[in-house]
């Protein structure tokens, strides 16, 4: 069948990630897992999707229970390139939202990966680097203890600097496609800043999700609380709707944990004052969903949401003790119930 300049860009965006040292390349081994991951949560029979069932099946229908290792396993007879575009382009001809649920699938496939590399390979900090810290608290703890404790924060603080990053680039422009927009970054947005009222045409605001259709401007927050935003930062946030409001765009709230707090009271009100609109827990995933459609409704549901809803039953609850230990072959952090093996390549860890 022919296939669209479209379909051939989606196939090949959703096999590469990045350039350089730090590209991810998916092979046809990891697309075809991929893409047979995509008919089980869709219940999309071998007829439409041109492909049979992988002959290894994996462990769980659930992919974030699914090894990441299992997909760069080789599956017998795996589909060649060409194979695989056909079948994507077969799929979304019966189904054109396949080709979105597909791509994002790949995103966060591809995120992960590039995020177990980092933890793998993030440099040990030197003294060079971090020694000076050591004033603060020499004298006053054994030596050879606060030179751990000043290796291991700065390495943790590396890693979670990263982990930042990659979500970064993962979370909302996912979040935005499923809703039928896009990030836009503050060079390129309708919205502008004001200055005593007037719109500055040199400065605009990064948008979590714009929907030009409906001109909307979208504010993702997973949970708003007094400790999560100083008094300077929550100004920036109350005036994103008053500068929507400038720009001629509805602003729209969206909070995923309905925690009350006077801040999230404070940011609802500011939107309405603004013509916007607001959606908090359930009606934010409702709405979000009511949005995606039917089949992007289904990524939110299995990729979006469960981890999200999980990790937020420990906001409250004091974290478990961890013993932390590294060797130059792995690192082990051992909770209460369970261990995480991290293999180290060099430059490495201890």
């Amino acid at each position: 069948m022919s296939i669209s300049a479209e379909i051939k860009k989606s196939f090949s965006n959703a096999r590469i990630l990045g350039n350089g040292d730090d590209r991810v390349t998916l092979t046809e081994c990891e697309l075809y897992c991929l893409m047979s991951q995509c008919w089980i949560d869709l219940g999309i029979v071998e007829s439409v999707s041109r492909l049979p069932s992988l002959p290894n099946m994996p462990p769980s229908t659930d992919y974030y229970r699914i090894p990441l290792a299992w997909f760069q396993t080789p599956q017998p007879n795996c589909p060649s390139a060409s194979l695989l575009l056909d079948s994507l382009a077969y799929c979304v001809k019966h189904q054109p939202d396949f080709r979105l649920y597909f791509e994002n699938l790949a995103t966060l496939h591809k995120r992960r990966l590039k995020y177990q590399r980092i933890l793998s390979t993030q440099p040990r900090p030197t003294m060079n680097q971090i020694g000076p810290r050591s004033l603060l608290e020499f004298g006053g703890v054994d030596d050879e203890l606060l030179a751990s404790w000043l290796i291991w924060r700065k390495w943790i603080f590396d890693v979670d600097n990263r982990a930042a990053q990659e979500t970064g680039y993962l979370f909302e422009p996912v979040l935005a496609s499923c809703l039928g927009g896009e990030a836009v970054g503050s060079r390129h947005s309708p919205v502008k800043r004001l200055n005593d009222g007037v719109a500055r045409t040199d400065e605009g605001r990064q948008i979590d999700c714009y929907d030009g259709e409906n001109q909307l401007a979208y504010e993702f927050k997973l949970r708003v609380t007094i400790a999560a935003s100083g008094q300077g930062r929550f100004a920036e946030e109350l005036s994103f709707p008053v500068e929507c409001r400038a720009s001629g765009l509805t602003p729209v709230l969206i909070v995923l944990d309905p925690t009350p707090s006077a801040r999230l009271t404070d940011l609802i009100r500011a939107f309405e004052a603004n013509g916007g609109k607001h959606y908090v827990g359930s009606d934010a995933w409702a709405h979000m969903e009511a949005k995606a459609g039917e089949i992007m409704a289904v990524f939110l549901e299995k990729y979006i949401k469960p981890p999200l809803v999980e990790m937020a039953k420990y906001e409250d609850t004091l974290p478990q003790t961890l013993e932390i230990a590294c060797t130059s072959e792995a690192m082990t952090i051992k909770g209460a119930k369970a261990i995480l093996r991290i293999p180290r390549r060099q430059p490495h860890l201890g």
